[in-house]
């Protein structure tokens, strides 16, 4: 069974999850503003609730992927995974970052972070990722780490998602974290 290793970077802690993390994890997934983008969008507190047992319960408990609190200092300010996804057909980073540590280069050494993480010690030739269309500042940051669009996901409720994908050539400098 895999175990979902700590990962530092300049100004993050990434962390395996810890049962007294539920309120800080429900309070990000509960805030409109983070969870717009997230999946199928805002959930109930109940259903939130219930996926974080579930990290524990199934991912924690087999070893099915990656998936962290991300700390700055002893604040918890965010959540991130890298995970096998049917959408994808690869490996995913998945990250999302409290507003209050928004507009400070986080999700950018986040997600470089995450790259790292599956080029490193995955072994992995590509990383993926999913992104609302109109989530402009999350497109925006991938393309800056040198991820490319391979194509549009039509959902169900008529929305679109971006499929994008970062190849090992890509430009390396930006993988430290």
């Amino acid at each position: 069974m895999a175990t979902t290793p700590e990962v530092r970077t300049d100004r993050l802690l990434l962390t395996p999850y810890t049962p007294g993390d539920e309120e800080a994890f429900v309070a990000l997934f509960q805030d409109v503003r983070v969870s717009r983008w997230m999946g199928e969008g805002p959930s109930t507190e109940a259903e939130d609730r219930a996926l974080f047992g579930r990290v524990f319960t199934e991912v924690y408990a087999r070893g099915l992927f990656d998936v962290w609190a991300v700390r700055e200092g002893t604040a918890t300010v965010g959540h991130a995974e890298i995970k096998h996804t049917p959408e994808s057909g690869g490996h995913e980073i998945v990250y999302a970052l409290a507003p209050d540590a928004w507009g400070r280069g986080l999700g950018t050494e986040l997600a470089a972070a995450l790259v790292g993480q599956g080029f490193g010690r995955l072994g992995l030739r590509e990383v993926y990722a999913t992104v609302a269309a109109g989530n402009v500042p999350s497109l925006t940051l991938l393309r800056r780490l040198g991820f490319r669009h391979v194509r549009d996901i039509e959902e169900a409720d008529g929305s679109t998602t971006r499929l994008l994908i970062r190849t090992r050539e890509a430009p390396p400098e930006q993988l430290d974290g």
